[in-house]
């Protein structure tokens, strides 16, 4: 075949490398065109996309609020102990601004009355220092930005939910939307993610942990990313690790129901989500009446021990009761005698 394509245009009249190198293009491009369009709802690239830029969200309203609480604590810090919510804080400094205006401002369509009170007590004895009203512009400024950024992200939180649950309705079932976007996202793909055992699929996300605990010789962590899922997180004690195997195991099998099935109804992801809720009822009971039921256990088979430490000839070891009462085994010392029978004990 290699010889016959090398000489092609010997072979065949009116044949052009170029052609051929044109129609491969165009048979390339199409086929790309196909499987994009065979399951436009199958697209794992927008979710992973989608992730990446959410979690970057999260990073640069946190970085602005700190600069926000810092740059506006100067002139009044008292503000950052009574409203603690970052998205609340930023609404009220934009609306008052000054620590004058206080006073005179209504905050009862951000803050609940009582807040509204402990603020305007603290205005009155406030040790900030005094701002004028062009650094008043550049805090506005940068309160407007985290209401905005803010409002983006739930909007975007909105589309992820949306997408997750045509892409993967059963894994989004059981773990949630956002922590099916971030399994998927740190696999690659929905195939390659279907593609990873429940042992990888459990420590997903907590690699550097993994390695670190190998190179020590100590325990290797217990869970990833599917450590945030609402399933573990409300779990205490030794049934923590458990469920987090058994979760992992589901998880594995809702992933590849997602990936190579056809159907887009979470049956497999309900199921699996009840077995789960099931299996930690139980282990929860067992690990609170565990420890009553195995010393019941135990001192069932303690009946032949004696009080104050004594000594109970019932339980010594009794030679002719495990060889039999009738020793047949007799040994031929070399002259044709037989030598008399020993007993054990």
């Amino acid at each position: 075949m290699r010889c016959i394509r090398n000489n092609m245009e010997t072979l065949i009249e009116g044949f052009s490398v170029e052609d051929m190198r044109a129609m491969s293009l165009g048979l390339a491009h199409g086929m790309a065109r196909y499987k994009l369009k065979f399951s436009s709802d199958k697209v794992d690239t927008m979710i992973i996309q989608a992730i990446s830029l959410f979690q970057d969200l999260d990073k640069e309203i946190n970085n602005y609020m700190m600069r926000l609480k810092e740059w506006y604590g100067y002139h009044f810090p008292e503000l950052g102990k009574i409203v603690t919510d970052n998205l609340i804080y930023a609404k009220v400094v934009r609306k008052t601004g000054m620590r004058d205006k206080y006073v005179s401002t209504d905050l009862a369509d951000i803050v609940p009355e009582h807040v509204e009170k402990n603020i305007k007590e603290a205005v009155e004895i406030s040790m900030g220092t005094d701002i004028n009203e062009r650094d008043e512009e550049f805090i506005w400024a940068l309160c407007d930005q985290v209401i905005e950024l803010d409002n983006y992200r739930t909007s975007l939180g909105e589309y992820l939910k949306n997408r997750i649950k045509a892409v993967s309705p059963n894994l989004s079932c059981i773990v949630g939307e956002m922590i099916s976007a971030k399994l998927i996202a740190k696999a690659g793909s929905l195939i390659n993610l279907a593609k990873f055992p429940a042992s990888t699929i459990q420590i997903l996300g907590a690699e550097k942990a993994l390695f670190k605990a190998m190179k020590s010789k100590q325990n290797t962590p217990k869970y990833g990313i599917i450590y945030q899922c609402k399933l573990i997180s409300s779990i205490t004690g030794k049934t923590k690790g458990k469920i987090s195997r058994a979760l992992a195991a589901k998880c594995a099998l809702c992933v590849r129901y997602d990936a190579l099935g056809e159907s887009d109804e979470p049956v497999i992801g309900e199921e699996c989500k009840q077995y789960i809720e099931d299996r930690i009822a139980f282990l929860t009971a067992q690990e609170k009446d565990g420890g009553a039921a195995g010393f019941k256990k135990n001192q069932k088979g303690a009946d032949h021990k004696l009080e104050g430490g004594g000594y109970n000839a019932g339980a010594d070891f009794k030679g002719d009761k495990m060889l039999g009462k009738k020793d047949k085994d007799a040994s031929d010392d070399g002259e044709g005698k037989k030598k008399k029978k020993v007993k054990a004990f």
